[in-house]
C-alpha cells in the first residue's frame, strides 16, 4: 500500500459496560503487542489502532522532548507505551510516549510525563483518565479532522500542595513547561499540519496556529 493510500486518522471502537476483569482479559489476549491500544474509564473501553500519521506525530513530539533534555542536561528515560492501571479508580491507559526524569528511573512506579495524540473523535477524555493514574504531567496533541492541524496542551496533574518547588524533579518539570514558550507548541503544530512531509520540510514550513 502506498503511503498516500493509508488512513490519516486513527480507527476507534468504543465498548460500554466493560468490567475491570474484562479489560484485564483483553490486555492479556493482546499480549506484548503495542497495538491496538486500550484506554479504560469507569466501564467504558476505547480500543484504538493508530494510523501511520499518529505515530509520526508522537515521534516528532517525543524527539523534541529528548532534544530539549539533552540540550539542558536533564536526565531522562523513555518508556514508550507504558500500560498504566488503577483498579480502585477504574482507569487504564497506554500513552503514545512517556518519560521518567531523574537519575533513578526504576524507582518510580509512574512516568513523570505522558504524551497522547488524539484525533478529535468524541471518545474518552484522556485528561480525565490520567488525573488519577499518578502521572505528573500530560501533553495532549489534539488533531482536528477537517484540516489536519493540531494544538499541544500541557496539563499538570499533580496537586499544588503536593509539589516541592525545591526538588530537582519539580524544577525539571517546571522547566519542561517553559519549553512551550521555547517552541514546543509551534513544532507540534507544524508536525500535525505536515504529516506527509519529511522532518526537514516540516521544520522549514512551521507556522504558529492563530
Amino acid at each position: 500500500m502506498d503511503r498516500g493510500d493509508e488512513p490519516r486518522e486513527d480507527h476507534y471502537v468504543h465498548l460500554r459496560g466493560v468490567t475491570w476483569d474484562d479489560y484485564l482479559r483483553l490486555l492479556e489476549i493482546r499480549g506484548e503487542r503495542s497495538t491496538p491500544r486500550m484506554t479504560y474509564l469507569e466501564g467504558t473501553l476505547e480500543i484504538m489502532s493508530p494510523s501511520r500519521s499518529h505515530d509520526e506525530i508522537k515521534s516528532y513530539i517525543g524527539r523534541l522532548v529528548e532534544a530539549w533534555c539533552l540540550e539542558r542536561n536533564v536526565e531522562f528515560t523513555p518508556y514508550g507505551s507504558w500500560t498504566l492501571k488503577s483498579k480502585r479508580d477504574e482507569r487504564g491507559a497506554e500513552a503514545d510516549e512517556c518519560y521518567v526524569f531523574g537519575p533513578n528511573p526504576k524507582a518510580k512506579r509512574r512516568p513523570d510525563l505522558a504524551i497522547e495524540v488524539v484525533w478529535t473523535s468524541g471518545g474518552i477524555d484522556k485528561l480525565e483518565v490520567y488525573r488519577k493514574l499518578g502521572v505528573r504531567e500530560l501533553w495532549s496533541a489534539t488533531i482536528a479532522r477537517r484540516c489536519g492541524r493540531g494544538r499541544l496542551r500541557l496539563s499538570s496533574l499533580e496537586p499544588t500542595q503536593a509539589r516541592d518547588p525545591h526538588s530537582c524533579r519539580s524544577a525539571s518539570m517546571a522547566s519542561m513547561r517553559d519549553a512551550r514558550r521555547a517552541g514546543i507548541q509551534l513544532a507540534a503544530t507544524a508536525a500535525a499540519s505536515s504529516m506527509a512531509a519529511d522532518a526537514a520540510k516540516v521544520a522549514g514550513s512551521a507556522a504558529p496556529t492563530p
